[in-house]
């Protein structure tokens, strides 16, 4: 299993690994299908080339199993986004490597935390996030592809810790 971030060549892996998941779970994502299906091919470069949000791709024989995204909110916050993993890749681990990706890029720049919007209903998305170290925050808004979904804002920041000799 390799992850890795994307370049501008990998925009059909891309394309693949993200249409496959919006066909799975149409309500865990900001953008719909179809709005992603109709992105050209520049776009979908564009996305691959890193330039903005990253992406990185979980690659297993040559073909990607997962991806998980993430960039700077206009707020400042660094948010990891789209992450999925195709099902029969599920609970092998691949999830919680690509999460660690995020994390570490985010403390290589210096972000603090790390955010995340999930909906609650998906009980498995919330729950292996809050297995990651995420915690949720009394944030909510609506899914833009769903807007009658609510997605409720989850955070991670890396532990602190403190030396026992300097605890009085």
């Amino acid at each position: 299993m390799n992850i890795r971030l994307t370049e501008t060549k990998d925009w059909l892996l891309l394309k693949h690994i993200r249409l496959a998941a919006l066909l799975d779970a149409p309500t865990a994502f900001g953008v719909s299908y179809q709005t992603a299906a109709n992105y050209t091919d520049e776009q979908w470069k564009e996305r691959a080339s890193s330039a903005g949000t990253q992406f990185w791709l979980a690659i297993q024989n040559d073909q990607p199993v997962g991806m998980i995204g993430a960039g700077v909110s206009q707020a400042n916050r660094f948010n990891l986004i789209g992450m999925w993993v195709e099902p029969a890749a599920r609970g092998s681990g691949v999830a919680a490597r690509l999460v660690e990706a995020v994390k570490s890029l985010a403390m290589e720049k210096g972000h603090e935390r790390v955010y995340l919007d999930v909906s609650p209903d998906n009980a498995r998305a919330a729950n292996f996030y809050l297995k990651q170290g995420f915690a949720f925050m009394d944030e909510w808004e609506p899914l833009e592809s769903h807007p009658h979904i609510s997605v409720r804002t989850m955070f991670w920041t890396p532990h602190v810790r403190i030396p026992i000799s300097s605890v009085h």
